[in-house]
């Protein structure tokens, strides 16, 4: 028996976290990590998770002047994680923070697996539009999202 696939399961903090985790049974299926920003909410996650969860900075474009260097400074933090856990398949619903994870897994020829979140039923997400192209495997929960991503597939809702 082969070694089980390295997964990263990421996103940002809040309901894109929420939806991620709704992929929890899978977890037990791979050698899985989580990633995610450091917010109060979600500290319980190393006492849960212990070395299989990592943070990023917490930034939101609402605070356009320290967003870049937060978003920089993740960017380098994703590259360090991504060299110590070396997943096979990167797995996220988005946001800002799961994109330069999703480029360091093109790069290196990794797998890349997006769900688009639940919340846009007729509009693209911004994180959505950029990894569209770098995508293996992109789903979307809504059936009207096709219209707006041809080459997606829609296996329903996560939850």
């Amino acid at each position: 028996m082969g070694r089980r696939k390295r997964v990263l399961f990421i996103s940002s903090t809040g309901g894109h976290f929420n939806e991620l985790m709704r992929l929890k049974p899978l977890f037990k299926q791979y050698n899985y990590f989580i990633a995610t920003e450091k917010q109060k909410t979600n500290e319980y996650l190393k006492d849960e998770y212990k070395k299989r969860v990592f943070f990023l900075l917490y930034g939101t474009k609402d605070h356009p002047l320290t967003y870049p260097f937060k978003l920089l400074i993740n960017c380098f933090i994703s590259l360090f994680y991504f060299f110590k856990i070396r997943p096979d398949v990167v797995v996220t619903t988005g946001t800002h923070t799961a994109g330069p994870m999703c480029c360091l897994a093109k790069i290196f020829r990794k797998k890349i697996v997006y769900i688009e979140t639940i919340a846009n039923i007729n509009t693209k997400t911004i994180t959505g539009r950029l990894v569209y192209y770098l995508a293996d495997l992109f789903l979307v929960q809504w059936e009207s999202m096709l219209k707006l991503y041809p080459k997606a597939i829609y296996k329903g809702v996560i939850y």
